[in-house]
């Protein structure tokens, strides 16, 4: 499925939803596929991507975006703390703020730099033990504690379980983010980001219906 498919159907499900044309940021995630994919894509005009490994994005973008202007690139993997200061000079967000300790380095981080990217909370709605992200009965009191460091949260995000139903999980993230008075809504892949743009996703993220399937053998 091409970029432009994918972007009529974004529009299409934002006006069923009775929300404002590009009220929704695609991530096109770009993790882990070859570079002549990507090429394409930034060819094709889409600025905004995601990246799951650190390394992997910092030998990937810095070229492209010298070749290509400017260029929004996401976090949407798991944060090592000690790739945290690469990774705020690198990614212009992160989906993936999930505990205590990421959140005083981000904190040390934003406030030595002055500059911070996009901030969200990965909630583990699921309470899947293999997967990161706070619990949800634990967001609310997370999220104290980031505004307590003048850790600056835009939204949150989730990856429902495999195989289930993720409108409950989508409704769930909303709820959270609507009771703490956070706007942004990170939720939806490639099989359900119609069903979150209706639950009010701001983001959605976006791979393997733009590029293809991934080959791991890298």
């Amino acid at each position: 499925m091409s970029l432009a498919e994918i972007t009529a159907r974004v529009r299409a499900a934002e006006q069923a939803a009775g929300r404002a044309e590009g009220s929704v940021t695609l991530i096109a995630v770009s993790k882990v596929q070859p570079l002549d994919r990507v090429e394409a894509v930034l060819q094709a005009g889409h600025r905004i991507f995601g990246e799951n490994y650190v390394q992997e994005a910092a030998g990937k973008w810095p070229d492209l975006r010298a070749r290509f202007g400017a260029v929004a690139v996401h976090m949407i993997g798991p944060l090592q703390t000690n790739k945290a200061k690469v990774a705020v000079d690198l990614f212009d967000a992160i989906h993936t703020v999930d505990r205590p300790s990421l959140a005083e380095k981000l904190a040390r981080l934003v406030q030595e730099r002055g500059r911070c990217p996009e901030l969200f909370v990965q909630v583990n709605t699921g309470e899947e033990p293999q997967k990161a992200g706070v619990m949800p009965g634990d967001v609310d009191a997370f999220l104290a504690t980031c505004a307590a460091m003048d850790l600056p949260i835009q939204g949150l995000m989730c990856i429902p379980p495999e195989g289930e139903d993720s409108t409950p999980h989508f409704a769930a993230l909303a709820g959270m983010a609507a009771r703490n008075g956070l706007s942004g809504l990170s939720m939806g892949m490639s099989g359900d980001f119609e069903t979150a743009i209706a639950a009010g996703a701001t983001h959605i993220r976006v791979g393997s219906a733009i590029f293809g399937a991934r080959s791991y053998a890298v």
